[in-house]
């Protein structure tokens, strides 16, 4: 099991930490995200430091399980609301969120499942 906690944990920091730079840095995907979905651009770094302290707060979890479990939970939250977002302009297109809120689910069950189990 602990193989499983670790492997999800560091591929769900590493994901949401590469998607935290691309909003952080501007580059052109989450923009056209944004444009598609209604949403300022002025948005992209708020999003982006929610996404980065995800990223972060998964990979400390591994040395502080409550801030993992917190971090993981607070991604899924996060990709709720992203789904809400998709929802709201009709877009049909939801591969990428797919992977991002299964990626986070994932990780917040392994979390749970490693240290209640």
């Amino acid at each position: 099991m602990f193989v499983a906690y670790v492997a999800v944990t560091l591929l769900a920091a590493a994901v949401n930490g590469l998607a935290a730079v691309a909003n952080l840095i501007g580059h052109e995907y989450p923009k056209a995200q944004a444009d598609k979905l209604g949403l300022p651009r002025s948005w992209m770094v708020p999003l982006g430091t929610l996404l980065a302290a995800g990223a972060l707060g998964l990979l400390v979890g591994l040395a502080v399980p409550a801030v993992g479990t917190i971090a993981a939970g607070g991604l899924v939250l996060y990709f709720v609301g992203a789904f809400g977002a998709h929802l709201r302009v009709r877009d049909d297109q939801l591969g990428p969120w797919a992977t991002f809120f299964s990626l986070a689910v994932a990780a917040l069950a392994v979390n749970v499942a490693y240290h209640l189990g």
